[in-house]
């Protein structure tokens, strides 16, 4: 099951990657002919105002400008054992990426959903997902990601990514999603 997991997590990453290179070329940049030297012999002032901002690389205001919701299929969940809202080793590599992808994309703020499988009640589940979601943002703020771009909510078990009931559904319902609210 982990060794599963571990490769789902390993492709997840390795196709955002590959979309992420996979995006347009900027237009190439024509030079304006240089203008004559002017002849006067009198210097001409100089505006030494502010400089002006720079500009994102062409790669990042490729993603910056998709819709949120795309923005978000960049980062990926992570997931949780039962009854449990421990980061596994395999969520670190996980949260590691996104808080690369978070640095990259500085501006971005994030909703990070915690999530739990249908077994348990309404309250408990809530409280779950609760702690995997702070567990979550916890970690990311220990890598250096500013915790006012993280906030966290709890679904419990009332927005299940697979209706099945089995241990691989299960699994996968147990998670902490994340969602880019803001540029």
């Amino acid at each position: 099951m982990k060794r599963l997991l571990r490769t789902s997590a390993v492709l997840v990453v390795a196709s955002a990657a590959l979309v992420a290179a996979c995006s347009k070329k900027p237009a190439p940049q024509t030079t304006p002919e240089p203008t004559p030297a002017p002849v006067a012999t009198a210097p001409t002032p100089v505006d030494v105002g502010t400089p002006p901002r720079p500009q994102p690389t062409p790669a990042v205001a490729s993603v910056i400008s998709e819709p949120l919701t795309k923005l978000s299929g960049y980062l990926n969940p992570v997931f949780f054992d039962l009854d449990r809202a421990e980061i596994r080793p395999d969520a670190k590599d996980v949260l590691g990426a996104n808080a690369e992808f978070l640095r990259k994309y500085s501006t971005l703020k994030v909703t990070i959903e915690g999530h739990c499988d249908e077994r348990g009640t309404r309250e408990y589940n809530m409280a779950l997902g609760q702690r995997r979601a702070s567990a979550a943002k916890e970690y990311l703020s220990s890598l250096g990601i500013d915790a006012s771009r993280l906030t966290i909510v709890s679904y419990g078990k009332e927005r299940p990514f697979c209706a099945q009931r089995s241990e691989d559904c299960w699994q996968k319902n147990r998670r902490a999603h994340f969602v880019v609210t803001a540029k």
